[in-house]
């Protein structure tokens, strides 16, 4: 499977123009603590059910459009990138083919912010 990798410039771009779905899967303290703008927190230990809901159900659920399996903009990141490369595991098994991951988390987007 060849990992799909969007670099901190690659995200910054995408929530510049408002074609990306965000999944933050850190644990809701951590998102609580500091997130990326326009993310959406999904912790990892749910994600799999949450991507298996209906759409009417996933949209109550987190307040934005299910993603479907077909769109080419879905990014996951965590904090430094082993739960985001397990959450992008679970999408592709799912279906979500094209979905990626920050490889760099959060981590990397402060070092990046504080610039």
């Amino acid at each position: 499977m060849s990992v799909s990798v969007v670099t901190y410039e690659q995200l910054k771009a995408m929530l510049a123009n408002h074609s990306v779905q965000l999944f933050d899967v850190r644990n809701p303290d951590e998102f609580q603590a500091g997130r990326i703008p326009d993310s959406i927190n999904i912790p990892l230990g749910q994600l799999e059910e949450s991507l298996k809901l209906p759409p009417q159900q996933f949209q109550l659920q987190f307040k934005v459009k299910a993603p479907q399996k077909e769109d080419d903009n879905i990014v996951f990141h965590c904090r430094s990138g082993k739960r985001s490369l397990s959450a992008l595991e679970i999408a592709h098994r799912l279906g979500f083919s094209k979905a990626r991951h920050y490889a760099g988390g959060y981590i990397d987007w402060e070092e990046h912010e504080k610039k």
